[in-house]
């Protein structure tokens, strides 16, 4: 391997260890929500430190990179899709950390009939899938698994769009459970973002493998 392949092969593996660390807070805060295990939802939000620090130092690396070597094609299409998958990855370890600030913050277990209302548990899921998918798309360079990605978001964007009623109707039956009623909300808020930030994943990886831009593209008819 050539001196830029070498280097090239560590930023993608520094990514891929990142991308694991964010998936891990993800899977964590799954459980930590469903079972209110607040010392779980400490050793989220103690792990965005790292999160953070992982992110600077590949940006730094990607920008000492371009540099000294001034890559072209497609050496410059994969440090320029990891500088922005490194700022997604970011922005869903931030999401994983609030929502582990808001099972700091509640006092009682969510309501299991507000879980399965919600569809709380089934948002995680594909939110989880969705990130599992990409970091596998990216390691192997496989656009039909990034690709796969838009579905699964658009099962994140229906649940989180029925939310608001489905809540409504809940709090209508329980006054006493507005607080965590709203609480859950935030958490149906905050997932749906995740998903957004790792469909923009998806793309960027498209964008580095197959030379296409798919943000802003509009659905075919």
């Amino acid at each position: 391997m050539t001196h830029i392949e070498v280097e090239i092969e560590e930023i993608k593996r520094d990514l891929i260890r990142m991308g694991e660390l964010v998936y891990g807070q993800l899977e964590r805060g799954k459980e930590s929500v469903l079972t209110l295990d607040k010392t779980l939802a400490q050793q989220i939000v103690m792990s965005e430190k790292r999160v953070n620090a992982s992110e600077l130092k590949l940006d730094r690396d990607c920008e000492n990179f371009i540099a000294r070597f001034a890559p072209v094609a497609v050496d410059l299409r994969c440090v320029l899709a990891v500088l922005k998958i490194n700022t997604n990855l970011e922005r869903i370890g931030d999401i994983a950390e609030g929502i582990a600030r808001f099972v700091i913050d509640v006092d009682t277990d969510f309501d299991k009939e507000l879980l399965e209302v919600t569809r709380l548990n089934e948002m995680y899921d594909e939110a989880s899938h969705m990130l599992r998918e990409v970091l596998d798309a990216f390691n192997q360079q496989n656009t039909s698994l990034a690709k796969g990605v838009f579905v699964h978001d658009d099962i994140l964007d229906e649940i989180n769009q029925l939310a608001v009623t489905v809540i409504a109707e809940y709090i209508k039956k329980h006054p006493d459970k507005v607080e965590q009623a709203l609480y859950l909300l935030s958490v149906i808020r905050k997932l749906e973002r995740m998903g957004d930030h790792v469909k923009n994943i998806g793309e960027e990886i498209v964008f580095y493998i197959e030379a296409t831009i798919l943000k802003h593209r509009k659905p075919k008819m």
